[in-house]
């Protein structure tokens, strides 16, 4: 005779065939929070006998959930060793972020199944299951066996509770218990709920030091004068009068933004335009307390604002018109508040022979901008560019002398790519060759990705500093952007209107240079006048969020380039490659393959 579990499970496990094979609602027998996830898991198309899952190796391990968890994962790993269970934190989109496993053969399991640091179990990709659930329903919840949407998680039961932070009430995160079906896996719930509890105390331990060193922080500082001073933490802002009068919480994240890509670099100051059009000018800090990066210290200065931090009389709470204006660059197109910003400071350090550090994303276009600001100036000359990445890899001459050697003078202009990677035994010589070059009146410019890379000895030479926008950042430039891009490669290639809903739809990590590479294949490729969408490389249809092996990158391709020529039809292009449509729309999903849907 059946147990009553193994019955049960039978009896959900027909009522889930029944409901992938017909168009009908689960049966009602199945619990109302499973038949929920299941029709949403059939909405979105999710694999029901594959694990295909988004996968992210690179990831902030120190963040401040992972640590918040980190102790109560390794009370519950000893309590569990030798059991048949796993206990599992993830933050709030799905992504695993650690877990502990207490046998060898659960723990393998979960690995085929890809429930495993850097992978995410979000409801979209892997359907029904605790995590997913969870996080979905803002709740604690149970997913037993065969509830599972996908077959392969059917021989496990799991129990999840979301995470929240005590202070906002947002959730942070979800907590994870997994084990092989079994008697036990009703007391789960009782065990992952206070679990979640315990992670959800020490976080608010967290803010609790992280807002005492805050306060400390903006109580040593607003203590002098009536400057505007604004402190940005996790879940608190501190503003002085001076600084919140003049700020909206739109306000707070674009400087709180601006901040974390500044850090610890000292001396560094940089431009931020507000939401109202205003352009303030923000030093800043980063606090930290015993629990970790507690956030950060703002020391503002708005135009109309002198270094006392009182209006001038008659003065104007806002910015001149010219300064929101666009300001064109010889070759540059772009008019985003953000590149606006970075090129009237590179514009007006080049004018002035200010030594100016620019930090961004590889390929937004950092040397560029240098080149045409220097030409605004009239000089006749291009920038002299030495690179400190390739003289340490012996690809160049020894990196003092490389500058030393440089031309030098009024009208003249040094750049020093990737300054993050001058080696530590060299930073005094370089900076004294920068030095002597400033000194005959050369405007030197260093060029890196994140400005707290800069080496000690370094910071003394750049008075400046200013961020690059990544392109992802200013997609409203896009269209300008591929009309220049477009007319180097030749003054008659045009791009068809419908190309540029795929373009703003791609994540472009490489940049405009990534973008000027797709565009320069494309033009080469065309088949007509214009680029249209079968010229894009086929990379551009797919937004996965992983690194592809060599065989996914050409399986991924061979799909594109089959869609592209079918005209989107699914089912032809399947009998085409000699596949199910399923399996079509499985890959698709895989890949994250956007193409417009014609069949």
């Amino acid at each position: 005779m059946l147990s009553d579990s193994t019955e049960r499970d039978r009896t959900i496990a027909r009522a889930r065939l029944q409901f992938l094979t017909h168009a009908e609602p689960p049966a009602q027998i199945v619990p109302e929070g499973i038949r929920n996830s299941w029709q949403r898991s059939k909405y979105l198309g999710v694999g029901t006998d594959e694990v295909v899952v988004p996968y992210q190796p690179d990831y902030d391990r120190e963040s401040r959930l992972v640590r918040a968890a980190a102790p109560v994962l390794d009370r519950l790993e000893q309590a569990l060793a030798g059991s048949d269970a796993s206990v599992i934190v993830t933050d709030r989109k799905g992504w695993v972020r650690d877990r502990r496993v207490g046998e060898k053969r659960l723990s393998s399991h979960l690995d085929r199944v890809h429930l495993a640091p850097g992978f995410n179990y979000a409801e979209q990709f892997v359907g029904t299951n605790g995590i997913g659930v969870a996080l979905e329903e803002r709740r604690p919840n149970v997913v037993l066996g065969t509830e599972h949407f996908n077959e392969r998680l059917q021989n496990v039961s799991c129990a999840a509770a979301p995470i929240r932070n005590s202070v906002t009430g947002r959730v942070e995160g979800a907590m994870n218990l997994t084990c092989w079906n079994g008697p036990a896996r009703t007391l789960m719930a009782a065990l992952v709920q206070e679990a979640a509890g315990d992670i959800e105390r020490v976080m608010y331990e967290f803010s609790s030091s992280h807002q005492r060193a805050l306060l400390e922080a903006f109580q040593q500082v607003s203590h002098y004068g009536d400057r505007p001073v604004l402190c940005l933490g996790h879940d608190l802002v501190l503003a002085n009068s001076a600084a919140s009068g003049r700020l909206t919480g739109d306000d707070h994240r674009l400087l709180h933004e601006a901040a974390a890509e500044l850090g610890h670099a000292p001396r560094s100051r940089k431009e931020v335009q507000l939401t109202g059009g205003e352009t303030v000018l923000m030093r800043c800090r980063q606090v930290d307390s015993s629990a970790g990066a507690a956030g950060y210290l703002l020391e503002l200065a708005f135009a109309d604002l002198p270094s006392g931090g009182r209006p001038r009389s008659g003065s104007r709470t806002r910015t001149e018109p010219d300064a929101a204006r666009p300001w064109p660059l010889p070759g540059l197109a772009g008019t985003d508040p953000a590149w606006n910003t970075v090129s009237r400071t590179a514009s007006r350090c080049a004018r002035e022979r200010t030594p100016l550090l620019l930090h961004g994303e590889a390929g937004t276009g950092k040397s560029a901008l240098v080149g045409a600001a220097h030409a605004l100036t009239g000089a006749a000359s291009a920038p002299v560019i030495v690179d400190a990445a390739a003289a340490l890899s012996g690809a160049g001459s020894d990196l003092p002398t490389a500058l030393r050697e440089a031309q030098a003078g009024a009208g003249r202009a040094l750049v020093l790519r990737n300054v993050d990677a001058v080696a530590p035994e060299q930073g005094t010589a370089v900076a004294q060759a920068l030095e002597a070059a400033a000194a005959q009146g050369t405007w030197i410019v260093g060029t890196l990705r994140q400005a707290p890379g800069v080496p000690e000895p370094l910071r003394r030479c750049f008075v400046e500093a200013a961020a690059v926008p990544a392109l992802r950042h200013r997609l409203a430039d896009l269209p300008a952007l591929v009309g220049c891009l477009l007319r180097r490669v030749g003054a008659d290639v045009e791009c068809a209107p419908e190309v540029l809903p795929l373009l703003r739809r791609h994540d472009w990590a490489g940049n405009i240079r990534q973008l000027d590479a797709a565009l320069r294949e494309a033009a080469a490729g065309r088949r007509t006048y214009r680029v249209e969408l079968r010229d894009l490389p086929p990379s551009l249809h797919s937004a996965g969020g992983r690194s592809l092996s060599a065989w996914e990158t050409s399986e991924r391709d061979t799909l594109v380039q089959a869609l592209l020529a079918a005209d989107g039809n699914k089912l032809l292009a399947a009998q085409r490659l000699g596949i199910s449509r399923t399996t079509i729309y499985r890959k698709m999903r895989a890949y994250g393959i956007t193409l417009p849907a014609r069949g």
